[in-house]
């Protein structure tokens, strides 16, 4: 779309009523730019009384001020004999139909919509200006009753004046249009190439990490056999240098099985059906507690949790979630996890909760960033990729999930599965 500027010599200035001191010095500095003369005025009491001793050729009002908005400057300018013919430009977001009946009512010339391009608001002041001679052309003492919204509205503005501004604000509609179908055009592209990009790296996650696990098996097999058959033949640093290899050995298998858990959570067809969520919870816990059955510690689960989600999937949730509070409780005396629901809002939310070492909440923010760990690795073991493919797959269900926590006195996870 294109406009026209023409800068001619103009006899008598512009009004510009702006009770916003930014917008107000921006809108004067762009004027006198283009040689117009120009008085400024914060609200539209100020500015009727001066237009009352000194007209203006143009008032350019914003809508919303105190003590007089635009619309009763504008009404109170068009029912003056002595004013009426001066042109009126209202800025406004252009946010509610009505603002449209309003300013016919009120007899505007224009609506400009807030943000607006120099090039337009220029090109609107400089036709309203050539063509203030032809305004009393079509002009009629005619009251135009129109029906909007249920309720009937007179308008007597000229047939010119209404021609004028509702062309006005159908180009500003569909400049506006024009720029949310560009923007959505954009957005697309980006959501296309991110999608893409995600599809790349979900693949390269997994074929390094397949690719991996071949190579990574024969040294911990080999590792094994040579601790079975030759440890005897190999003094106390090789000993430790045989542990070394296999303690790396399974903490780099543990970070490739969870890299491909992460990469299949993003592509992985969701089975959504409905799953007992608490019943799959003690299962998972039983499991837990097979790997260290000499400790004691309260469980409690909330029974008649129900979802309906995919249940691999939620299978995963769980065996982080949960073993993430058997992990961080490892060092409290007395510890307790505990799992449940409650409603806010309408919504059923779900909690995991323990009393363990807890975190410091400044740092929560990465929580759920792959490889991003709040502990030491020689504190509590982990990869720093459980929670991040918590995240994925409930987002994935629709859900979320957020946390709560204080150093030494625990942690809560909170999360969403919507039906």
């Amino acid at each position: 779309m294109s406009y026209s500027i023409k800068n001619e010599p103009l006899d008598g200035y512009l009004m510009v009523v702006e009770d916003s001191r930014l917008q107000a010095t921006m809108l004067k500095a762009l004027l006198k730019e283009h040689h117009f003369k120009v008085k400024v005025f914060s609200n539209g009491k100020d500015a009727l009384q001066e237009a009352m001793e000194n007209p203006p050729v143009l008032i350019i009002s914003d809508v919303l001020m105190p003590e007089m908005d635009g619309y009763e400057l504008c009404e109170r300018i068009k029912s003056s004999n002595a004013l009426k013919d001066i042109p009126v430009i209202l800025l406004t977001t252009l946010q509610d139909p009505m603002d449209i009946i309003k300013g016919l009512q009120a007899g505007a010339d224009n609506f400009i919509t807030k943000p607006y391009e120099s090039k337009y608001l220029l090109s609107r002041i400089n036709y309203l200006l050539a063509n203030r001679e032809l305004r009393g052309a079509g002009s009629s003492d005619m009251v135009l009753e129109i029906m909007f919204n249920g309720s009937k509205h007179a308008i007597n503005s000229e047939r010119k004046q209404i021609l004028d501004l509702l062309l006005s604000v159908y180009e500003t509609a569909i400049h506006q249009n024009k720029e949310l179908i560009d923007t959505q055009s954009q957005l697309q592209r980006a959501n296309e190439h991110l999608i893409m990009a995600n599809r790349d790296l979900e693949s390269f996650s997994y074929t390094i990490s397949h690719d991996l696990r071949t190579p990574l098996n024969h040294i911990s097999v080999s590792a094994q056999l040579l601790q079975k058959d030759y440890n005897t033949f190999l003094d106390a640093q090789g000993q430790d240098y045989l542990e070394t290899i296999l303690s790396t050995t399974r903490a780099m298998t543990e970070m490739i099985n969870d890299l491909l858990q992460f990469a299949r959570s993003g592509s992985i067809t969701i089975q959504r059906k409905n799953i007992d969520l608490s019943d799959l919870a003690k299962k998972v816990m039983e499991w837990i507690y097979q790997d260290d059955k000499e400790r004691s510690i309260s469980v409690e689960i909330q029974d008649g949790l129900v979802v309906n989600g995919d249940q691999s999937l939620l299978m995963v949730v769980l065996k982080n979630l949960l073993g993430n509070a058997w992990k961080f409780t490892g060092k409290t005396k007395n510890p307790d996890i505990r799992m449940g629901s409650f409603k806010k809002d309408g919504e059923i939310i779900y909690f995991v909760k323990d009393n363990g070492t807890g975190f410091d909440m400044r740092l929560a923010g990465n929580l759920f960033t792959p490889f991003v760990r709040l502990h030491t690795q020689e504190e509590f073991p982990g990869t720093g990729v459980g929670l991040a493919t918590v995240r994925r797959i409930l987002e994935r269900h629709g859900g979320r999930i957020w946390t709560e926590s204080r150093i030494n006195e625990g942690a809560a996870f909170y999360f969403t599965i919507p039906e």
